[in-house]
């Protein structure tokens, strides 16, 4: 017998004792627990001994420098593709530990894990080594490191040191010691499991190679050896007794010792009773569980069923709806009604313009009579005043009489003179009248030729200024494509970049939004804008905390009341499913299909604000007008552009007041070009409208001019005639000393005097005129202005209208998608019920099943108090308490059949979970082991043998095995090698739970899992350690850990 045969022999009692009470404090730990998909580890004691700690590996295998890997204490998972190191991890353990080339399957000699190239490779292997159980702590502390050194020749040394790093060992003895003492078999597939020996498992057709490997991984081989050992031995003993008969007494003592543990063998028929009234217990106790829990089931499905916040939300979402169209009616009548109020007034504006315009020429006509009579009146005034002068010098003419005959006929040729003068004075004062008429009413029409040619020159100079400062905007562009979107854009971005980097922002805002967005196809680039308007120069934040410091790092930029729209949406990195509510026409492409963005984020806030899935882009009008208006609209749209940027409704349309693109037209010197060529004919058209203005000013100062000489020119013949006049009055005064009599004098000036009176009533009657028409024409005006305020007026009420409508209609879409999505939410909530009611029927079917076993276990219903866990802790308990007991007294087969009737328990609890059944059948007679496996679906079906199971569930099924092995063995560490490589999904997450519930339950064990597969669906927790491994670099094998 081998030394290391004889140390389990000799420490066997103390291991067995030890290894019992540490399983039943793991035991006396357990706690109810369920699926670990949503269950979290709880920190828990780890293990003292044996414990890996780490393992680095040099020039092994094809790996320059591997390592070093540290492990957890508790659960490792290493993952990496094909070709990154993790079979050369288990490799490198099992070698590190002494073991030899063949256990590996990689190779049949040592010198094969030698890199090529190398002489040497060396692999090192940390153990734990702590508390009560250590190995020899004083000399060694808290860690044994095992480092060996392998040759090319196949040769190998040993080296164990301290944790101080100080040599202690280098015999092979001295290792299997350590190994012995930690209970670590590197050859029982129970510690290590690698892929080779899975496979030989999976596709294995021999019964008896499944029976060895479970005696195998039980010890019970090692045992039957140990046991075959002993009987040799004590062959050997008896003889040794018969020639030694002076040892007698002492034997005698034995005898009687061994005689009182005989009789202890009552208590193990108790044992075996309790045992069997435990099993019948566990057996009801699942039907009980299973009955609690569909009644948990039924009471979730009753809560469900009284749960109405879906419905709830659905009518308030449908009441919100009707809401906003209400009001979105109630708009659109109120700008339908202003749009006809505006044109109405807008031909009103027209007519009282007219209006105005006659009343004022009027009143200028008027004005001409009324001074007219004015200076009539004034003229007959001053003949009358010439008048009653002669009658005075007539009265005075009386009194002489030394007038001459000769004197008379001078007088009277004189006074024929001054009558032609005075008659060609006249006609003079008549033809100048006429001459001023005439050129006061060219003057007016100068001036208002001249008002109209500085209202066209104004128009023009603004639309020249607009066009300049675009022409600036697109030159500064050129190196910065934010001067699009304004002078103080870069500097606002920059300012915002400013305040992110130092922390101000929780997100960065994003925009303005046209800068963030491309187009699939330029052409369309007024149409989108058009759609787009005041989103274009918009820009997007996160959260209201955002922005608020947006806003006041706009205040620096611009006053109040001009700043940029700000959308605050929560960003996201995944673009909206609108598949559902998305506008569909086979030919024209919705606005959401001809824009393109570097992040959702934009995109997600114009399917928010603007719903651009909903609107299509139709180039051509016609088309346009036919397909939104003279049929039913497309599926999901609600308007359409056009190219020209003309707005498609259903029920109306809006022609576009753009004609180019303003921020996503692509080429820059094109438009600058166009606009260079507008500006010149704009500069064309001022120079024009100026000489054209300032001709007409000097047309009419030269008319101005020449009126003011007429009227000089009227006022000097008019003094010239008063003056003939005058003169005329004195010679025909002093004609009519004796002929003309003082009486018809007086006639004559009460005749001018009645003539004033008339003249005067003329003036009165003018004036009266004038002013009626002064009013008309202040009332003409007063209406006209009134209009063009009232079209202002409307124009103002318009554009919030406007907006407000935009608003409602982004509001009814989003309302819309929200109603589609609580109806799904609706669906989804009564689809969760009728999958609880199927739940519930499958587990009321399950339930008979679990009452049908537990009849043929136990025909009469246990009344069980205790949960399922306690129960099969006490079932486990008392197995190693009878395990003891059989060791103690030698009952090799009874430990055999408990440890397989444990097995198959375990085994059949773990299909249970699967929905599967399934049996594990021992003839230890023959020594064979047969497995079959029912899978879900297949109730029909008979039990399968393994052979006829899919892959992956051959790989659950193999699990489930190893799960039961490691129940009723013991070993510090469990490694296991691909072992979900052939499942799918739905397996591999029941065999990880199935894993990660027995880990915490042995939270004692260190576990150690190879995959090749993603470990992101994995719990959080400090327990389990996750090593990724980078993907094959030959040259570098450093692994890179994760601790989760």
């Amino acid at each position: 017998m081998s030394k290391r045969k004889a140390s389990v022999i000799t420490d066997a009692s103390t291991l067995k004792n030890r290894r019992v009470t540490a399983a039943g404090a793991e035991n006396a730990t357990d706690t109810n627990h369920q699926g670990l998909s949503s269950h979290i580890f709880t920190p828990a004691p780890s293990g003292d001994i044996g414990l890996i700690e780490s393992i680095t590996l040099k020039n092994f295998m094809c790996h320059h420098s591997f390592g070093p890997v540290q492990f957890g204490p508790h659960v490792n998972f290493i993952v990496g593709n094909n070709g990154s190191g993790k079979s050369a991890i288990l490799t490198g353990l099992i070698v590190g530990l002494g073991g030899k080339a063949t256990m590996t399957n990689r190779g049949v000699s040592l010198k094969d894990f030698v890199k090529t190239g190398e002489s040497t490779a060396d692999v090192i292997v940390k153990l734990r080594n702590r508390g009560a159980d250590a190995y020899k702590k004083d000399l060694y502390g808290d860690y044994i490191t095992v480092e060996q050194r392998i040759s090319s020749d196949g040769s190998r040394g040993y080296k164990l040191k301290s944790k101080s790093g100080q040599l202690v060992s280098n015999k092979k003895e001295e290792l299997v010691a350590v190994l012995d003492h930690f209970n670590i078999q590197l050859d029982n597939p129970v510690s290590i499991l690698s892929q080779e020996m899975s496979k030989q498992f999976l596709h294995s057709k021999n019964e008896s190679d499944k029976y060895k490997f479970f005696m195998k991984a039980t010890l019970l081989e090692q045992m039957k050896r140990d046991y075959i050992h002993i009987k040799h031995t004590e062959t050997i003993t008896r003889q040794q007794v018969e020639r030694q008969e002076e040892c007698l007494k002492d034997l005698k003592q034995e005898f009687l010792q061994k005689k009182e543990r005989y009789e202890s063998l009552s208590s193990f028929s108790d044992l075996k009773e309790n045992l069997e009234s435990l099993k019948k217990q566990m057996a009801w106790c699942l039907v009980r569980d299973k009955e609690q829990s569909i009644q948990q089931l039924k009471e979730e499905i009753q809560k469900e069923e009284k749960d109405k916040k879906h419905e709830d939300n659905l009518h308030l979402c449908q009441s919100k709806l009707a809401q906003m169209e209400k009001r979105l009616q109630v708009i659109k009548k109120r700008a339908d009604s202003l749009r006809e109020e505006q044109k109405l007034l807008k031909e009103d504006n027209l007519n009282f313009k007219q209006q105005a315009k006659i009343v004022n020429k009027a009143h200028k006509e008027q004005e001409l009579v009324y001074f007219r009579a004015l200076n009539k009146l004034k003229q007959t005034e001053r003949e009358q005043n010439l008048l009653q002068e002669k009658i005075n010098k007539a009265k005075a003419s009386e009194r002489l009489n030394n007038s001459g005959e000769t004197r008379r006929s001078r007088q009277q040729a004189t006074l024929g003179e001054l009558q032609e003068q005075l008659a060609e004075l006249k006609r003079t004062c008549s033809q100048l009248n006429e001459d001023i008429k005439k050129k006061h009413q060219a003057l007016l029409k100068g001036k208002e030729e001249r008002d109209k040619l500085r209202v066209e020159a104004k128009s023009v100079q603004f639309a020249y200024e607009s066009k300049q400062k675009r022409k600036n905007q697109l030159l500064a562009s050129r190196s910065n494509k934010l001067k699009r979107f304004g002078d103080d854009v870069p500097d606002l971005i920059a300012a915002v970049s400013d305040a992110f980097a130092a922390g101000s922002f929780i997100k960065k805002p994003i925009g303005p939004i046209g800068a963030c967005i491309s187009l699939k196809d330029p052409t369309l680039a007024v149409a989108v804008e058009c759609c787009l308007r005041s989103f274009m120069k918009a820009f997007c934040c996160d959260n209201y905390k955002d922005e608020l410091v947006l806003q006041r790092l706009m205040s620096r930029f611009y006053p109040k009341g001009n700043r940029p729209q700000i959308i605050v949406s929560p960003f996201t990195d995944k673009l909206y499913n609108v598949h559902g509510r998305k506008a569909c026409h086979p030919d024209y492409p919705t606005v959401l299909d001809t824009i393109t963005s570097a992040t959702p984020v934009i995109v997600n806030c114009l399917i928010d604000m603007r719903g651009i899935e909903t609107i299509l882009i139709i180039k051509e009008k016609d088309k346009a007008r036919r397909i939104m208006q003279k049929g039913r609209p497309p599926k999901n749209c609600r308007e359409a552009f056009t190219a020209e940027g003309d707005q498609v409704f259903p029920n109306r349309y809006y022609t576009s007041e753009f004609s180019m693109a303003k921020y996503l037209s692509g080429d820059i010197e094109t438009e600058i070009h166009v606009l260079e060529s507008e500006l010149e004919n704009l500069e064309a058209q001022l120079s024009r409208f100026q000489l054209q203005v300032n001709s007409v000013s000097e047309d009419i100062v030269n008319m101005e001019s020449s009126l003011n000489n007429t009227i000089k020119t009227l006022k000097k013949t008019q003094a010239s005639e008063n003056q003939v006049k005058a003169a005329i009055s004195e010679l025909e005064t002093a004609n009519e000393e004796q002929s003309d009599d003082i009486s018809s004098l007086e006639e004559v000036a009460q005749e001018n005097q009645q003539k004033i009176e008339t003249e005067k009533q003329a003036v009165q009657e003018a004036k009266a005129e004038l002013d009626k028409q002064r009013k008309a024409s202040e009332e003409a005006d007063s209406k006209y202005s009134s209009v063009r305020d009232k079209i202002d007026q409307l124009l103002e009420e318009m554009e919030p209208l406007k907006d407000e409508q935009l608003k409602l209609e982004t509001e009814c879409v989003k309302h819309e998608r929200n109603l589609k999505l609580l109806e799904k939410k609706l669906k989804g909530h009564e689809g969760n019920i009728q999958a609880l009611k199927s739940v519930l029927s499958g587990k009321e079917q399950d339930l008979q099943e679990n009452v049908k076993k537990a009849t043929q276990i136990s025909p009469e219903r246990q009344h069980v108090t205790s949960t399922t866990k306690s129960i099969d802790s006490e079932i486990t308990r008392l197995k190693k308490k009878l395990k003891v007991y059989e060791g103690n007294h030698g009952e090799q087969e009874l430990v055999i059949r408990s440890l397989s009737v444990r097995c198959k328990l375990y085994f059949n609890n773990f299909l249970i979970k699967m929905n599967c059944c399934g049996a594990m059948i021992f003839d230890h007679n023959n020594e064979t082991l047969s497995i079959s496996v029912k899978p879900p679906g297949r109730d029909k079906d008979g039990a399968s043998d393994m052979r006829s199971l899919s892959g992956g569930e051959r790989s659950f099924s193999t699990v489930c095995f190893m799960l039961s092995l490691w129940e009723i063995t013991e070993s510090p560490f469990r490694c296991l090698d691909e072992f979900d490589v052939y499942m799918d999904m739905h397996n591999r997450r029941i065999c990880l739970d199935l894993l990660l519930e027995l880990s915490e339950r042995q939270h004692l064990r260190q576990f150690i899992f190879i995959t090749p597969l993603n470990t992101s669906n994995l719990p959080k927790s400090a327990l389990i350690k996750i090593h990724h491994l980078r993907d094959p670099e030959r040259e570098d094998g450093q692994s890179r850990d994760r601790d989760l």
